[in-house]
């Protein structure tokens, strides 16, 4: 097994990582490091949430800044304000033994513009944003992007899937000329590859992890039998078979979401929601109490769960499939991260088997069928 010495990673570097209890490279980082550190390149990376894609183009892009020039140097795209902060936090904590200082400020929706008009006025050598927001800056004249040398599109498919081609398409074309650009994805959907042919070069390298499954093998995948009216019940059971394992229950609509929680509630789970409808004050209260926690369960949404990056997850389960197949993928991905275990179970109604094959097919899994062992 490699070593981050190995991959090239300054020493001052690998102390704040052990600190975090970052000890061994991953595959994406071990693939993923050596590349950037030693060559100026366009870079495609393949692979899926949870496998450290934060250190594999966070410490290359640190390492690249000159911290002598009090310019932005490195821009940072991704999909929420949540995995923004957290991108901001781990970059900072990567460099506590650092001789040189760098400085990342983070910009995104749901904090006034004025505060971060402000933050950006001081040195600023990263920044971390979402696309939205960006564009905002951009627009207001208030961020300068002139002397940017690389571009890291982070979680590009959750960018694309919550809308936001129009924003990168116009933050490419901005900040086009001699910058290199680093896409990072979990899946390879077409509007992807349309970036790649039209803002990277053709002889980009290209890493990837677990070619033949673009779900993490790490998770145990199941279904069960069951109907409409029941499906409350056989949660309920479920919650308590998991035991103090905490997870995340999948529902399609914010109505969906604000009744299950209702009658989870009501049952007596430690359980909040996490949908469109919330204030931004609010989502921040649910996310910190779920981080720290104090709450053992969320029930969200496809977009709003978005982002969310919590360690140790024992499950998440479907309470309907979701039409889109690479929502599978993201929303599964959120168990199992970082080398652990985890389940994803789907409740589905008989005539839903046929959806099940068709996600076994075209993701490369296995579905076993479980039932109510209580």
């Amino acid at each position: 097994m490699k070593t981050f010495k190995d991959l090239g990673v300054h020493s001052s570097y690998i102390k704040g990582l052990k600190e975090l209890g970052i000890k061994n490279p991953t595959e994406i980082q071990e693939k993923t490091i050596p590349v950037l550190l030693k060559s100026k390149t366009d870079f495609i990376g393949l692979a899926q949430t949870g496998t450290g894609k934060t250190a594999a183009y966070g410490l290359p892009a640190l390492a690249s800044v000159d911290s002598n020039l009090a310019v932005v140097q490195t821009l940072i795209l991704s999909p929420t304000r949540e995995l923004v902060q957290q991108i901001k936090k781990q970059l900072f904590k990567f460099t506590k033994y650092t001789s040189e200082k760098i400085f990342v400020e983070a910009v995104y929706g749901g904090e006034k513009i004025e505060k971060q008009i402000s933050r950006l006025q001081r040195p600023t050598h990263i920044i971390v944003a979402t696309p939205g927001r960006l564009i905002d800056l951009i627009e207001k004249g208030s961020v300068n992007l002139r002397s940017i040398k690389t571009v890291v599109l982070d979680e590009a498919d959750e960018m694309l899937s919550m809308g936001f081609k129009k924003e990168l398409d116009a933050i490419l074309n901005y900040t086009s000329g001699t910058r290199n650009t680093w896409l990072f994805s979990a899946t390879m959907p077409v509007e992807i590859q349309k970036i790649i042919s039209k803002y990277m070069e053709p002889d980009a390298v290209r890493v990837s992890v677990n070619k033949d499954s673009v779900v993490n093998a790490n998770i145990l995948h199941q279904y069960l039998i069951t109907s409409i009216e029941e499906k409350t019940e056989v949660i309920s059971q479920l919650l308590d078979s998991f035991g103090e394992g905490r997870g995340i229950v999948f529902c399609r609509t914010k109505l969906g979401v604000q009744k299950l929680v209702l009658e989870l509630k009501e049952e007596g789970f430690s359980v909040d929601a996490l949908e469109g409808d919330m204030k931004q004050n609010e989502r921040d209260k649910v996310m910190r109490m779920f981080k720290k926690g104090t709450l053992q369960y969320l029930v969200s949404t496809d977009v709003s769960a978005r982002g969310i990056d919590v360690n140790n997850l024992a499950f998440v389960m479907h309470h309907q499939l979701p039409e889109n197949l690479e929502y599978y993928t993201h929303r599964s991905g959120r168990t199992a991260r970082a080398g652990k275990t985890g389940v994803s179970i789907a409740l589905i109604l008989p005539s839903e088997l046929q959806r099940v094959h068709e996600i076994q097919r075209d993701l490369g899994i296995k579905f076993e069928e479980t039932t109510l062992n209580i």
